[in-house]
């Protein structure tokens, strides 16, 4: 059983990634529903909190069902990160993770996200010092190093556990590489396979069926999976790898009026927590995914991805649920 802190998190946990205007109470909902026994919130700048910046402030917002919830934070100015960890712990979250792994330039041209990668002793300072501010388990979520030649990760987690971290997530890839090429999760075993590592080490990047699941728990050894992209517009990701885990079989796909009610419910949540015009906006980017291997769905798409109208988008719902009821996903 993997442990964050005194959290039981089960038996290779299932994590959702933290992911700007993806990881939002609405989708989290939707996730936890079909497995993910760890949520993430997006990223919240450390900055704007302590600016009271309402777009930082509203990702706060973190509900009982969602628990164990984590709260992520980014940031490189130490007085910065230490007030947002005073203003992240009202709102009660069960972990703060520190996001030392966000490869967007904005981001990294502050010296935070995967910027730090470049300065470990200053991400090492900067955890020890926020692990000293707060009772909660503080985890670390970062990457195997800003470039092929300076992949230090399993010096770089020891050092980090040392300090006090509850848990560690890698991304298999360097902040250079982006999202290009294969993630390497070796780096990511080699970290937990050193003898002085007694945290859980989950790894992250191309986890994109339960087979590779199944592959990062038992080639790899790790402790459990943090899934990103895999789950957008398709939160039974979570419960197809328990129960490939649990059966060696995959489980038959959600049919049209289950992705019908899915994606209604999740836009009526998105509504009731963002507001008509960006509760329409936030969850386009989930319908391609939502409804992927419908053929000659453009038409669809193109109503759902392009009208402000809530009316509008829910209309082209009943359309696609009647129009392709018959439709058998493989």
């Amino acid at each position: 059983m993997a442990k964050i802190g005194s959290i039981d998190v089960g038996a290779f946990p299932l994590l959702l990634a933290p992911m700007e205007d993806v990881s939002d109470p609405p989708f989290r909902a939707l996730c936890k529903e079909q497995g993910a026994d760890v949520v993430y919130t997006e990223f919240i700048s450390s900055e704007g909190l302590i600016r009271d910046a309402a777009k930082s402030t509203q990702k706060l917002d973190i509900y009982e069902k969602e628990r164990p919830v984590g709260i992520q934070i980014f940031g490189a100015e130490l007085d910065s990160m230490l007030q947002a960890i005073d203003i992240v712990e009202r709102s009660n979250p069960d972990i703060i993770d520190i996001n030392f792994g966000c490869p967007v330039k904005k981001v990294v041209c502050k010296n935070a996200g995967a910027g730090i990668l470049r300065d470990i002793p200053l991400m090492v300072k900067l955890t020890e010092e926020m692990v000293k501010r707060t009772k909660l388990p503080v985890t670390v979520k970062t990457r195997l190093g800003w470039d092929s030649d300076s992949v230090k990760i399993v010096e770089v987690a020891e050092r980090l556990q040392d300090v006090g971290i509850q848990a560690i997530s890698i991304h298999g890839r360097t902040r250079v590489q982006m999202y290009k090429g294969n993630a390497d999760w070796q780096p990511i075993a080699d970290v937990k396979n050193n003898q002085r590592m007694h945290i859980p080490v989950f790894g992250n990047g191309d986890v994109d069926t339960p087979e590779m699941a199944l592959k990062m728990r038992d080639e790899y050894g790790l402790d459990g999976a943090m899934i990103g992209r895999a789950s957008i517009g398709y939160p039974w990701f979570f419960k197809e790898v328990k129960h490939f885990f649990n059966t060696g079989e995959h489980l038959a796909p959600p049919t049209i009026q289950e992705r019908v009610a899915a994606a209604r419910r999740h836009l009526e949540m998105s509504i009731d927590w963002k507001g008509d015009k960006l509760g329409v906006f936030e969850t386009r980017r989930h319908y391609t995914n939502y409804f992927k291997g419908i053929p000659h769905f453009k038409e669809y798409r193109m109503k759902m991805v392009t009208s402000d109208d809530a009316a509008d988008v829910f209309a082209a719902f009943d359309e696609v649920e009647e129009k392709f009821a018959d439709f058998q996903f493989v």
